[in-house]
């Protein structure tokens, strides 16, 4: 079997391309042939995307004033003479929203070839947000965006055309979609995917990389004070609104000041030293990490992940930080209610409410056995439910059945 995963690329701090980089790795474990078609090629093994720069730069001047995003990638259109694509038996989607890729080409691409979707966000069906927030416009039809500075932005209102437009390419479209959360899938069910068989599959993680170490070890390897309780916070860029840094901040003024004297807040990610100037607790911040080993230290030094994102399609640091026996705090949103279960694998706040984010804080770095508890169980959920293997094995069973010509039926 020979499967091409199309993405803007094959290497990068983004949880897309981890999630596809992985993917492929697992794939090629289980002796599926699997190649990456990217624009960002990095790698050897992958393939470059077919580029009319001069004219899609031209192009991209007129669709941005306009308030339209990637429809200005008209080699998309060329993807069909890629010797890749040729000779894959089954096309697989990723994050075709990030400049590269024209989602009017999506047509003329599935017509003879078997081709998956894969959900990272909502953009797929929405006017133009990767995540609607609470606006529900996209279920009928998009127009009069309340958040047009969502990524990607838009200069002006044009989101029921960009909807339209989805739409009719969708009528014409051949797709089987595939969502990494419950929530994700129900969302993709309500709007204009809903033509198309919705499975859900889960990511998954490397659970001999990503597995619990010795924490005194792990603290001592990374400058952290002794006998201090440990508090993890780790995004892309700690400032992103959506990822809910500001909640954080005003989380971590509400502890108790016995609570606060006994604890250090260990981040990673870009920005970081301007975020630990904000917060009145001992911090020490890693900078941008990448290496799967060094966040597996990171997650196996902390005693609780929080995480007070905005909106989750599904959370794969979160799911990292449990492979790694770390309990998690966040809020109950999106995608996040799949991984984070109250008193299994952690606590759930209500949305926004840096005052309950708080109280997570506190009854778990505060109660031992609870603690430990949770440190159980988040490696028992991760390793039964979100193995890389086991994400593969339903991605290898959907691949099959397309061949076969039948519909799979995801399991409940």
């Amino acid at each position: 079997m020979k499967i091409l995963l199309v993405h803007s690329s094959d290497a990068g701090w983004g949880g897309g391309q981890t999630v596809l980089n992985r993917l492929q790795s697992g794939l090629r474990k289980a002796g599926v042939e699997a190649t990456i078609l990217c624009k960002g090629k990095t790698r050897d093994d992958s393939i470059a995307m077919p580029r009319a720069a001069r004219l899609e730069s031209f192009l991209k001047k007129i669709t941005q004033r306009v308030g339209l995003n990637d429809v200005h990638c008209v080699s998309s259109f060329n993807v069909r003479k890629v010797p890749a694509y040729q000779h894959a038996d089954i096309v697989d989607l990723h994050c075709i929203h990030s400049g590269f890729f024209s989602y009017l080409a999506l047509p003329r691409l599935t017509k003879d070839k078997p081709t998956v979707l894969t959900l990272h966000d909502m953009w797929p069906f929405t006017g133009h947000c990767h995540n609607s927030r609470d606006c529900k416009r996209w279920k009928t039809g998009c127009g009069k965006c309340p958040y047009p500075e969502t990524e990607p932005a838009i200069r002006r209102d044009a989101t029921h055309l960009e909807w339209r437009l989805k739409d009719w390419t969708y009528q014409r479209s051949r797709l089987t979609v595939v969502a990494p959360s419950t929530w994700l899938a129900e969302q993709a069910k309500q709007g204009i995917l809903s033509r198309f068989p919705v499975h859900l599959i889960p990511h998954g993680v490397d659970t001999e990389v990503y597995q619990p170490l010795d924490p005194e070890r792990c603290r001592f390897a990374l400058g952290l004070p002794p006998g201090k309780k440990v508090i993890l916070f780790a995004v892309d860029d700690l400032t992103r609104y959506l990822k809910g840094g500001d909640l954080l901040q005003e989380a971590l003024r509400a502890l108790p000041s016995s609570l606060k004297a006994e604890t250090v807040l260990l981040l990673f990610g870009n920005k970081g030293e301007a975020f630990a100037r904000t917060v009145d607790i001992p911090t020490v911040s890693l900078g941008y990490i990448s290496g799967d080993r060094l966040k597996a230290v990171a997650y196996s030094a902390a005693d609780i992940f929080v995480s007070p994102t905005r909106a989750e399609a599904f959370g794969l640091v979160l799911l990292e930080s449990m492979a790694c026996s770390t309990p998690v705090v966040s809020f109950r949103i999106n995608g996040v209610p799949d991984l984070v279960r109250p008193g299994v694998t952690g606590y759930l706040a209500e949305p926004e409410n840096a005052n309950d984010l708080a109280q997570g804080i506190v009854q778990i770095l505060e109660d031992e056995p609870l603690r430990q508890s949770l440190r159980q169980q988040c490696r028992t959920v991760a390793v039964r439910e979100y193995s890389l293997e086991l994400q593969v094995q339903r991605y290898i069973k959907v691949y099959e059945q397309l061949l076969d010509g039948g519909t799979y039926v995801a399991a409940s």
